[in-house]
Order: structure tokens, then C-alpha cells, then sequence
């Protein structure tokens, strides 16, 4: 049954991120019902459009190609997608950044969080964004912080304290990354792949996180348990938790 109070919210240094790295997780969650609210911080227009750069096109040229592209991945998850235009290489992390996180926050209400791991040495975008995310997250629960237009929140702005899943970077062994949460997205990979194949600009990657989601369905599969009857296809995304998680039940 379909949750309609649950949101996930996404938050992707550059345009392509979260088709990479959590584009199961959203389809799965859209499949069910839910919410899914993208927020990508930049276009990845510097760092992440050599092909375009390549081809002579200009920056203004480069953005909307990448917009377009975010976009069409979104739809394809049943997701919805917003931009900040922050700029990239570097994402530069401030005030204005932060407050206008917080006021996706408290607009959409999330009920989980997804966003970067906070270490990535190839690539410093990324551990920034995980930063504003959190930081923007502590801030939109008090009600003594403003809006970014100056205005104070009511209570039905403050949000809660959703829980926050560092999805995995591309290279994990030196981003220091240990899943401690897999995902099995066997279902929902066909639109995860569906979603990458709407980024011709980095080609390249669509058989890598292919292949990345065969090999964590096969730790899915050795993880649960012997009686779950999984598929053999099993596929899967690896998620690191960074707050603990509270329950009543030990499962």
C-alpha cells in the first residue's frame, strides 16, 4: 500500500549523481506510491560535460543539455527534480547554499534523506554536498532559523529528523566507504536503467553501475538470510546509515 506521507529527498552534487548512485532507491520508492523529490546542486556543466566541452559548445549551451538530461533520468524514476544552479569544480558551500537547502526541506518534509558520503578525494564536489545536506538538515528543524526570504517558519514548517543514507561513491575503498545498508532494487533497475540511458554524456558509465548493481545484488542475496527465496538476478545499491536507527525490534 501506498505511503503518500512519505517522501525521499535527494540531494546530488550534479546532475547525474543520483541516477548513479541512488536511481534504484528512487524508482523503488515512486513504485510504491511515495514521493521522490530530487535536488541537484549544480549541472555538473565543468566537471562532468568533457564530451560537450569537446564538441565546442558553451556553458549556457552545456547547462540546458545537462537540465534536459536530469530531467528526462527524473521522469523516468517518477521523480520530481529541481536545480540550484550552484556551479561545480568547485561546489562552493555557503550561507546561501545552506538556507536554500533549508527551504527544500521544509517545503517537501522528507521522510529519508539520501546525499553524498563525506569523504570523496577524487572529487570534492561531492562530500560538500553531503555536508550542506546535513547541516541544511539540523537547521530546518529549528524554528528560531529563518527562511531564506527572512521569514520565520510556522510549526507545520519544521521538519523532523528523517534519517540520512550516504549513497555509494565511485570509487568506495578510498572514499572510506563500508555499507552497512543493501538495497535490493531487482524490481526498479529496469527504470534505474532507463533513467542512466537518458545521460549520453557519460556513456560510459551505464555499464559500470550495471555491473555495480549485479555485483551488490550478489551481497543482497548472501545477506538475506537462506528462506527470502530472492532471484538469482538479484540486484542491489549499497547505502551507509549516518544517524542510528531507532526500533523496537531487533530485525
Amino acid at each position: 500500500m501506498a505511503d503518500n506521507a512519505s517522501c525521499v529527498l535527494v540531494v546530488s552534487a550534479h546532475a547525474g549523481d543520483f541516477v548513479w548512485r541512488a536511481g534504484g532507491a528512487i524508482a523503488a520508492a515512486t513504485m510504491r506510491g511515495e514521493r521522490a523529490v530530487v535536488v541537484c546542486l549544480s549541472y555538473g556543466e565543468r566537471g562532468e560535460s568533457a564530451s560537450q566541452w569537446l564538441q565546442g559548445k558553451s556553458l549556457d549551451e552545456i547547462k540546458a543539455i545537462r537540465r534536459e538530461e536530469a530531467s528526462a533520468a527524473a521522469s523516468a524514476l517518477g521523480a520530481e527534480i529541481e536545480f540550484l544552479d550552484l556551479g561545480d569544480y568547485p561546489l562552493a558551500e555557503g550561507p546561501e547554499a545552506v538556507a536554500a537547502l533549508v527551504d527544500v526541506y521544509r517545503r517537501v518534509q522528507p521522510t529519508v534523506v539520501l546525499t553524498h558520503p563525506l569523504a570523496d578525494p577524487y572529487n570534492g564536489d561531492h562530500p560538500a554536498a553531503g555536508r550542506m545536506a546535513l547541516q541544511a538538515r539540523i537547521l530546518a528543524q529549528a524554528i528560531g532559523v529563518a527562511n531564506s526570504d527572512g521569514s520565520f517558519p510556522s510549526e507545520d514548517e519544521i521538519i523532523g529528523a528523517p534519517p540520512v543514507f550516504f549513497f555509494e561513491p565511485h570509487q568506495p575503498e578510498q572514499s572510506d566507504f563500508k555499507p552497512n545498508v543493501l538495497l535490493d532494487i531487482t524490481e526498479a533497475f529496469p527504470k534505474k536503467r532507463a533513467a542512466m540511458e537518458c545521460l549520453p554524456a557519460q556513456k560510459h558509465m551505464w555499464s559500470y553501475y550495471t555491473d555495480l548493481a549485479v555485483r551488490r545484488g550478489v551481497q543482497v542475496k548472501r545477506n538475506a538470510g537462506p528462506n527470502l527465496g530472492l532471484a538469482h538476478e538479484t540486484m542491489g545499491e549499497a547505502y551507509m546509515r549516518y544517524f542510528p536507527q531507532v526500533t523496537d525490534v531487533l530485525a
